[in-house]
């Protein structure tokens, strides 16, 4: 018998005849059908998605904004009421624990979505970094299912299903609502580089969101899309995946993403966990740049996967591969990898390890692909 977690949605991903996948002890949608033909239905006008899997957690009380301060490396306090942000939490030694978005629901109230290999991880730290402060930090994991909408046509099929003010709804926000009738949490964020709604609801109620969606779906050419999909619509759109270009062993600047640390701070006197090991790596990152987040396109059909190794012109290894795919935007094998930085200039040739084959790849400017706004 499976131990993996089901969605409320399991039933009706297995009725529409869902390969299903283990997704950190869940049992996910891998895809529906051809993951060529959802990715490029999000790309042109829509696909739903079911990512209940997501780790909900709640702060709130009169310190939790200083709380977050404390616990993450952004400056949660400052975010305003019904505003979201990227953060991360780090290690006490700079390392990524996990990346998140973190809401503000109310003055004194926010809610942290982590990933969900890393949701247990991030909710002991959270309830250890809350420690002397007055916040309350709860496992909302069986609270909410969380349905997503993403695609061109997103905003025209959702507002068939609400009253809410979508066009005033702006990127990285979130309001209460009402969708399909039911009480929701609706956010306007993402993870596949196009426009798009992230819908916290009941558990209860995921299965008649999702049906009232897939029915204000006909003629805009929605379709279910399963987790395969949505690693390539974020690889294209250069996001990192925990545990591919985000890890313990990389710091925020090492990833590139130095822009979440808040060094500014002001509330806790400026202090937060992981600050001096943060700082140190800031100041490496800027006098001796360690290995850079790039892209790399080949012109060929061998797909540079995870974890192969990327060299030079003479064959010296200079990196190695996050994450890699066809892409079904651009019609060609796209990765991200980590390189020294000698060798990360856009332009710039170089080559990945192919079971032995030297395959020769360029070097792009992240991300592979931008919608027009």
């Amino acid at each position: 018998m499976s131990s993996l977690r089901l969605t409320a949605l399991d039933a009706l991903h297995r009725a529409l005849g869902a390969t299903m996948t283990d997704f950190a002890g869940w049992d996910m949608p891998l895809r529906y059908g051809s993951e060529r033909e959802e990715h490029l239905a999000v790309r042109t006008q829509a696909g739903l998605f079911d990512l209940s899997h997501m780790g909900e957690i709640t702060v709130t009380g009169p310190q939790a904004g200083e709380m977050l301060d404390h616990a993450l490396v952004g400056f949660v306090s400052a975010l305003g009421v019904l505003r979201a942000r990227y953060t991360m939490i780090c290690a006490e030694d700079g390392g990524i624990l996990d990346d998140l978005i973190v809401y503000r629901l109310r003055e004194d109230a926010f809610l942290v979505v982590a990933n969900a290999s890393n949701a247990q991880r991030v909710l002991d730290e959270l309830i250890a970094r809350a420690k002397g402060f007055d916040a309350v930090v709860t496992d909302d994991r069986d609270t909410y299912a969380l349905v997503a909408v993403q695609g061109p046509e997103s905003t025209a099929i959702l507002a068939k299903t609400t009253e809410a003010d979508l066009p005033g709804l702006k990127y990285y926000a979130i309001l209460p609502a009402q969708v399909a009738g039911r009480d929701v949490l609706l956010a306007r964020t993402g993870y596949t580089g196009e426009d798009g709604f992230e819908i916290f609801c009941n558990p209860g109620d995921a299965e008649a969101v999702w049906q009232a969606l897939t029915a204000a779906g006909e003629g805009h050419g929605l379709v279910p899309c399963g987790l395969s999909c949505r690693d390539t619509l974020r690889l294209e759109a250069g996001m990192p995946l925990y545990g591919h270009e985000l890890s313990t062993d990389l710091t925020p600047f090492d990833a590139g993403l130095g822009r979440v640390v808040r060094f500014d701070k002001t509330t806790n006197e400026g202090a937060f966990v992981g600050r001096k090991a943060l700082e140190k790596a800031a100041a490496e990152a800027e006098a001796n740049p360690p290995r850079v987040l790039v892209g790399l396109v080949s012109e060929g059909k061998r797909v540079p996967r995870a974890e192969y190794t990327v060299v030079s012109a003479d064959g010296a290894p200079i990196g190695r591969i996050t994450s890699g795919a066809p892409s079904p935007t651009l019609g060609q094998p796209i990765a991200m990898a980590y390189v020294d930085a000698a060798h990360a200039a856009p332009g710039t040739t170089v080559a990945v390890d192919v079971r032995g084959k030297h395959e020769p790849v360029q070097v792009v400017a992240l991300p592979f692909y931008k919608r027009a706004r």
